[in-house]
Order: structure tokens, then sequence, then C-alpha cells
């Protein structure tokens, strides 16, 4: 049966029929379900399409910004206030520390630090790793030396942090297995494979690629036990992130931890740290960990595009 307003096509005046390809396949229209089924596949392939066209601007923006951001961040060195000085204020947002994913650096941060300073009235700091970093435990101790000296810098007892990809598993394992929990209140991941990721297996010849694999030692380290865990987590993860595999891997299901998993739709695992409303995402849930604070509800779900 020819699609409904499809012009019938002529030849020297006389009509034709339509050519196979604007024809609608006898067993779809014969089998509703069969051609929903088929729409639905249709409107994933256009919306992986438009994500993957955004990967590829978000990168090659990037690219541009690397070299910014190889050097690390200028800070003032850390003073010790004295006994008698006066605490900052209780409701006083803590600091937040970003730490980038593998191969990359603080550049990539550059629009949501923008968002949480301007707009989440908060301090925002970033720290970068070595790109010839080969161990996440090693990378997690150097986490926790720097966010003491956050602590001692700013007179905070606590921080939020937000870490993209491998970041986020950085500051996890700090977390749980380094005794973080007392330093971090908030551990938001952007993209992180908490249950390890099989994507781009040839990559395992870099032993921290091996280290981001589901059975490896870090994560089953990471489901050992975590009683009395102090640190609040919220994982954004997205459907069309291509890093992911599978895509739930990006979600923290671990049954002593206070986790909030949130889906976002549209966009893949460059976008997540970029997109604004990603970024609104993330200062509703670090508001909603301030007590007293007039936050709206922490988001469980977002469509970017």
């Amino acid at each position: 049966m020819p699609v409904t307003g499809v012009r019938p096509f002529r030849l020297l005046g006389l009509p034709l029929p339509a050519p196979p390809f604007l024809t609608a396949p006898p067993l779809l229209t014969a089998l509703p379900g069969l051609s929903a089924l088929s729409s639905r596949m249709a409107g994933v392939s256009v919306a992986l399409l438009k994500s993957t066209a955004l990967e590829l601007v978000i990168l090659a923006g990037h690219l541009l910004l690397y070299p910014s951001g190889v050097a690390q961040e200028r800070r003032a060195n850390p003073v010790r206030p004295p006994a008698d000085a006066p605490r900052l204020p209780a409701h006083e947002k803590p600091p937040v520390l970003l730490l980038h994913g593998f191969i990359d650096n603080r550049s990539i941060f550059v629009l949501l630090r923008r968002a949480l300073a301007q707009h989440g009235g908060r301090r925002v700091e970033s720290l970068n790793y070595s790109p010839l970093t080969c161990d996440i435990p090693t990378a997690a101790a150097l986490l926790g030396r720097h966010v003491e000296e956050i602590c001692e810098r700013t007179g905070r007892s606590r921080i939020d942090v937000v870490g993209h990809s491998l970041g986020g598993l950085i500051a996890r394992y700090y977390v749980q297995r380094l005794g973080g929990d007392a330093r971090i209140r908030t551990l938001v991941t952007l993209g992180t494979p908490h249950g390890g990721t099989r994507v781009a297996p040839l990559a395992d010849a870099h032993p921290i690629v091996r280290q981001m694999r589901p059975g490896s030692t870090v994560i089953e380290e990471l489901k050992e036990p975590a009683p009395d865990c102090r640190t609040q987590f919220v994982s954004f993860w997205s459907d069309l992130d291509q890093i992911m595999a599978p895509l739930e891997t990006a979600c923290v299901d671990h049954p002593d931890l206070v986790a909030q998993n949130v889906r976002v739709t549209g966009i893949g695992h460059l976008a997540l740290p970029v997109h604004p409303a990603v970024a609104n995402g993330i200062r509703q849930a670090l508001d909603l960990a301030d007590p007293g604070a007039d936050a709206t509800e922490a988001p469980t779900g977002l469509t970017v595009a």
C-alpha cells in the first residue's frame, strides 16, 4: 500500500506505481506492534545521530581548550587559621572540587565551573592528575592529600566533589577505601563506570583501563561492605553513553551507600560535564544536601535533547 501523502509517479502522463522504497512493508502494516517498534527504533537512531554529532562538536572544542588545562591550577599557599579565628557560617556552601576523566585535564570543566560559581554561589577548584597515572588507588591517595589541603586552606571540614568518568571512580575509591567519607560530603559522578565497563577491549593495554573492567581488583573492592559511609552519592548516567557497556554500569548500586542515580536522555559521554541541563541538575543535587538550603527536589531524570 503506498505511503499516505505520496503522489503517484507519472511517465508521459501515465500513472506508475510508487517505487518499493516508498511503500510500507506489508508485514509492518499487518502487525501494528512491529510498526510501533520500528518507529521507536527510528527515534533512537535519530537521537543517537544527534548525540554523536554533539559529541564530535564538543570533542573539537575540547581539543582547542585542552592546552589551557595542562598546567595545575594556581592556588595560594595553605594557611592554617588561628585557633581563636571565627569559623565560616555553617550555612555557607562547601567548596567543590572537580576531577576529570582518563587522559583529560581540568579544561573539560570550563562551562560547569562557571555555572557552579555564578549560579550556585560556590567556591570551585579543580585537580589535574597525570595522564600517565596507571593506578586508581595511587590517584585516590593523591586526591586525599589535595582534599586535606583544601580543608586546611579554607577552614572547612568537608567538601563536595564532582568527578567525570574515571575521576568519579578515583573519588569513590578514596571515599570507600581510604576514609575519604570523613572529608567528602557529596560525591557527584558523571558517566563513571561504577560496575566496570567492557567498551574498547583493545584499550586493555593500559593498566588503569584494566582496573575499570568488570571483575577487576578495584571494582571488586568497591563492592565490599562500606558500613556507616557518610558520603552521599549522586550519579548522572546517560542512555546514549557509548563509553559505558552496559549503560547501567554508570549507576551506583551498593547496599551500604546513600545513592541517587539520575538518568540523562539525549546526550553522550563528553556532553555530561558540558550540558547546561546537567549543570543545573548538579546544582540541585548539591543544594539539596545543604541543611536548611532553599533547594528544589533533586532530579530523577533529565531530558536534554
